[in-house]
């Protein structure tokens, strides 16, 4: 895994069916809370984190998604960060492991997690992650050259593995891209009781969120 690894987080009312949708797709569970209000899901490259809406501190709604990433040493990504000419950069202790936040593009708040080698309170799965598969979430910006600064500044996958369109506000909308016949994934999707349509370059779906969730071939 790269040092840094985008990792959209998607609050929800339902982590085990948005866990159960994106299984279906081709991502895997890798590590979950006791509780079962967290789960991270893996593909070949790029993450997807699942936060019960009803337990976030953060205000967040259903179905809303933010921007996340994941590191081993934040403590060397502050470094980084701070010799690029960003000064607002903290790192704080929270229950589940350290944290680095920061002022991004638009306004952002961006946040990211240290991997955690201390599992108390999580379960760890043998993930296998499908290699056909990435997570290729979509930014609305009005900044992309300051977002794609911000990418190849953090480094690791992350600069080809986010997608932009113009937007007013930031927003960030789950996507992926896979090398496995779409054909395919559309009958394993409507298997499982979704209604998968074809659009140019991929396949779209709601996910259990009610959320639209893009699969490009």
């Amino acid at each position: 895994m790269k040092d840094v690894v985008v990792r959209p987080l998607r609050f929800t009312d339902d982590v085990q069916a948005m866990r159960a949708f994106l299984e279906t797709l081709g991502l895997r569970s890798r590590i979950e809370s006791e509780s079962g209000v967290w789960v991270d899901m893996v593909a070949g490259r790029g993450m997807v984190a699942l936060h019960d809406a009803a337990g976030s501190t953060s205000g967040a709604e259903p179905g809303e998604t933010r921007l996340a990433f994941e590191a081993d040493d934040i403590d060397v990504l502050k470094d980084r960060l701070n010799a690029a000419g960003y000064e607002d950069v903290s790192i704080f202790d929270e229950a589940f492991g350290r944290v680095l936040t920061a002022s991004g593009p638009d306004g952002t708040e961006l946040w990211i997690d240290e991997r955690s080698k201390d599992l108390y309170g999580y379960k760890l799965h043998d993930a296998h992650p499908d290699a056909r598969w990435s997570v290729t979430p979509l930014l609305g910006v009005s900044d992309q050259a300051a977002w794609e600064q911000l990418l190849g500044i953090l480094g690791g996958d992350n600069p080809d593995l986010v997608g932009f369109r113009p937007a007013g506000e930031f927003e960030v909308q789950v996507e992926l891209t896979t090398t496995e016949s779409l054909g395919e994934v559309a009958r394993r999707l409507a298997a499982t009781g979704y209604r998968p349509d074809q659009v140019e370059g991929g396949l779209s779906v709601v996910d259990p969120d009610g959320q639209t969730v893009r699969v490009r071939g």
